[in-house]
């Protein structure tokens, strides 16, 4: 007969919208040990499992402090409630805590008496639509959203299975897996697992179960708005589906969305551990990622398993077709499963796929050095340029247009590469030779075809460096600083650095917007010097840009881009990643416009 040895949960702090998954270490009749299931379809000695799980409800209310999600509120900003802000938003669990958050959390009260007095009661319904994050904890349930953080609704409609003094369980799921929901909150939850006679359908033996900690919200933090170039807020401008409604536009979505392997507790001590975990973060930056709507996504540092068992079908499910490329793994020691790589993806109701090429720079590092290197040097040139590092490049084709009567018949097709370059701040002439290696690449693809250039990805590359002077200006400055360390003649000539796209940073455009109500906020969040953002990577010991949209400025145009955050907002919480933002990187988007191609 099999035994459940042991029952335990990878985190004991559930949240909404997070799989709950408890591992079940079994014995089986041959005395071996095992976590694999034993459904009652596949029975195991005439036994299998039956799981159950429930919800732990007092008749006292519960309510989560909004800033520190795994404490009891002891006192609620009545402020929130009066302007309609979401209830969970309001609760602080010490006087101290709201005195803390109080700067960040007036901006709550300042948007919400902002959207009532400029746009009167229907812009207040959007506003609160746009910061829901679930049940109202502690009021009455006339007042709680009946909608879940993850948009699903209970498999199961709750029964009571059991009273006792003030306490009611409830059952609330049948299966191994568990999702909590806004119905949840504040509540602990119980799993039971128990082996069942086959025949008889009666338990055998006793139960094993386990308590969680109490349910937590999702933490949600404020949208992030679409901003026209020339200062008009676009949020207002969505269609039913939430995206752009222009007509011949397209957004396109860059984000480096941190490795379950690189996310340890080592270098993000300062993220709660159930933050940092993997089960939490791809739900999280799922919704953002969707909530986004972008036509085109580019995704550094997806991992090869977490790309085909998570994104890949669940993009799938919201209308993206997924292409990837893996780094390759000549300095790479771990499992090729979770070794990472650059998603693609792009709605299939915008564009159709046509081609493909996969940039793999260690073969690229190794034709070079056959060519160039002395044979004596060649060993150690590889070691330092084999790194591992690929660009994913995509050429589509648009099932819209903006052409009119003018272009009959013109296929609208749009190139764009995905890339995440080398990161060591010691390894200079790489990075700059791993752009330059791709942008030779994409000048081909360019003198082939008519067709815009998008480069999009993690550069690694500071504003000013030479890979982002070679992206933005086509040339790099002979004299520049970063040329100085070129051990192995990679760089030289310095004339041979340049490339003659007419590529252009589409975050650069804040610089040239109007005069506008609130630009000057966006203005502040960028480099005067660079016209960069001030950052897109912020952890504690480092924040920069690195991360970049160019695109080509003879056939594109920059319609609008993607608010940026506030430094003081993250810092809050140290630095990313954070409850509410699941990367060490912040994701830039952009709205393009196709130019009108002349005759030829």
């Amino acid at each position: 007969m099999v035994t459940v040895l042991r029952v335990h949960l990878p985190s004991d702090i559930p949240i909404v919208g997070c799989e709950l998954t408890p591992y079940v270490l079994l014995r089986r009749p041959d005395k071996s040990v095992s976590t694999e299931d034993v459904p009652e379809s596949a029975p195991l000695d005439g036994h299998f499992l039956r799981y159950k799980w429930y919800r732990i409800q007092n008749d006292r209310k519960f309510a989560i402090c909004s800033v520190h999600p795994t404490e009891p509120a002891t006192l609620q900003c009545l402020g929130c409630v009066k302007a309609k802000i979401p209830v969970v938003k309001s609760y602080h669990c010490s006087t101290k805590c709201f005195s803390d958050a109080w700067q960040h959390h007036r901006v709550l009260h300042e948007r919400a008496a902002s959207a009532v007095n400029e746009n009167g009661a229907e812009d207040e319904e959007l506003f609160g639509r746009f910061n829901s994050t679930g049940s109202g904890v502690g009021l009455p349930a006339s007042q709680s959203s009946p909608s879940l953080a993850n948009g699903s609704t209970p498999v199961y409609p709750p029964s009571i299975s059991q009273r006792s003094g003030g306490e009611t369980w409830f059952e609330v799921g049948y299966s191994k897996t568990y999702t909590p929901t806004a119905d949840d909150i504040g509540h602990v939850l119980k799993f039971e697992c128990i082996v069942v006679d086959v025949e008889t359908k009666l338990p055998v033996g006793h139960a094993n179960t386990l308590l969680t900690s109490h349910v937590i919200p999702a933490p949600t933090p404020t949208p992030r708005k679409l901003i026209s170039v020339s200062g008009i807020d676009l949020i207002g401008h969505l269609d039913p589906d939430g995206r752009i409604s222009s007509t011949g536009t397209f957004t396109v979505l860059s984000y480096n969305i941190l490795s379950d392997s690189s996310a340890t507790t080592d270098f993000y001590s300062y993220c709660p551990s159930w933050a940092l975990s993997w089960p939490y973060r791809r739900q999280n930056l799922l919704r953002e990622i969707v909530g986004y709507r972008a036509d085109i996504v580019c995704l550094q540092e997806v991992q090869s398993d977490h790309f085909e068992e998570f994104f890949a079908p669940e993009l799938d499910k919201h209308g993206y077709q997924a292409l990837f490329k893996r780094k390759t793994s000549e300095v790479f020691s771990g499992s090729i499963n979770t070794i990472d790589g650059c998603a693609t993806f792009f709605r299939r109701d915008r564009f159709s796929h046509v081609k493909k090429y996969e940039v793999e720079f260690n073969k690229a590092a190794q034709s070079l050095t056959e060519a160039l290197v002395p044979t004596a040097q060649k060993k150690a040139a590889l070691n330092r340029l084999l790194k591992d590092n690929v660009a994913l490049i995509v050429v589509l084709e648009a099932k819209f247009s903006n052409q009119g009567i003018d272009n009959p018949g013109k296929r609208q097709l749009v190139c764009v590469a995905n890339t995440h370059v080398n990161i060591h701040q010691d390894l200079k002439d790489v990075k700059l030779w791993q752009v330059h290696t791709l942008l030779k690449g994409l000048e081909k693809i360019a003198a082939s075809a008519d067709i815009p250039m998008l480069v999009c990805g993690d550069f690694n590359s500071v504003p000013g460096s030479a890979p982002h002077a070679l992206l933005a200006m086509g040339k790099v400055d002979p004299m520049h600083p970063d040329l100085v360390l070129d051990p192995i003649g990679i760089l030289r000539p310095a004339g041979k650095l340049t490339h003659q796209l007419p590529l252009v940073s589409a975050y650069s455009s804040f610089a040239r917007m109007g005069v506008g109500l609130g630009l000057e906020q966006h203005r502040r969040r960028m480099d005067p010097t660079t016209n960069e953002p001030l950052f897109t990577n912020c952890t504690r010991d480092f924040i920069a840009t690195v991360d970049y949209i160019f695109y080509s400025a003879d056939s594109l145009t920059v319609e609008s881009l993607l608010e940026l955050l506030d430094e003081d907002s993250l810092r809050k919480d140290t630095a990313l990643p954070s409850p509410e933002w699941s990367s060490d990187h912040i994701a830039l988007l952009a709205e393009f416009r196709c130019k009108p191609r002349t005759r030829r």
